[in-house]
């Protein structure tokens, strides 16, 4: 029996990407693979819960549009999600997961499970962390199998040279698909916005055909 870390589990509505404004309940994973310089999430402990407990816990909740896998990153507890997602299944709202999306291998394994997927992709120049592109392009060639949009953080230090590798990346893979650029909620103001105005431009340019600027909604609306 597979035993998870959850940080919290709570109703609210969700605040950011293609799905802002629909009301999900949002169960944290507790931990990550990797650790972003502008991530606004900070987990300090944990409950334990088995497949079994969290289905209880998680069938409580009525009137949501979809369960919202979150993190931390869900996917470095993937034996978990291979136990707890055929029961969640059946309870009925659509499973969302929100995920880093760099870890294809685990991706693979429950991705039948799974009903969207709400996909990062890591730009260095803003995470202060290495590139991930061959992790991201073997996770988005998997997750194309279902409902998926990217999203992307965009920071005072984000550098052109990401967005010209994420351009061929998603090129490669799917140019159809949404992709989110949202403000780095630290960040936020007029020279910002212009810079992503601009990337959004040379998306557009190149062939990536469906780019939006949606900031955190939930941050200005004063909700989790």
């Amino acid at each position: 029996m597979q035993i998870a870390k959850i940080s919290e589990i709570f109703k609210s509505t969700q605040g950011e990407g293609l799905y802002l404004g629909v009301e999900q309940l949002f169960v944290r994973f507790f931990g990550c693979n990797i650790k972003c310089g502008f991530c606004d999430t900070r987990q300090r402990d944990f409950k334990e819960y088995s497949a079994v407990s969290l289905k209880g816990e998680v069938s409580r909740s009525r009137d949501i549009h979809s369960l919202c896998l979150t993190g931390g990153e869900p996917l470095v507890q993937s034996d978990f999600l291979k136990e707890f997602l055929p029961a969640a299944r059946t309870i009925g709202p659509k499973i969302y997961l929100e995920t880093n999306g760099t870890l294809p291998y685990e991706l693979s394994g429950v991705i039948d499970l799974i009903d969207i997927v709400a996909m990062d992709i890591k730009l260095p120049s803003a995470t202060g962390q290495k590139a991930f592109w061959a992790e991201h392009e073997e996770f988005l060639s998997i997750a194309k199998k279902k409902s998926v949009f990217i999203k992307m953080v965009i920071t005072g230090s984000t550098q052109q040279e990401d967005i010209v590798s994420v351009t061929g990346l998603i090129k490669k893979i799917e140019p159809d698909i949404y992709v989110v650029l949202q403000p780095n909620w630290f960040d936020v103001d007029s020279a910002l916005l212009n810079k992503m105005v601009g990337f959004k431009k040379y998306f557009l340019e190149a062939g990536v055909r469906n780019v939006k600027i949606m900031p955190q909604a939930h941050k200005y609306a004063g909700i989790r």
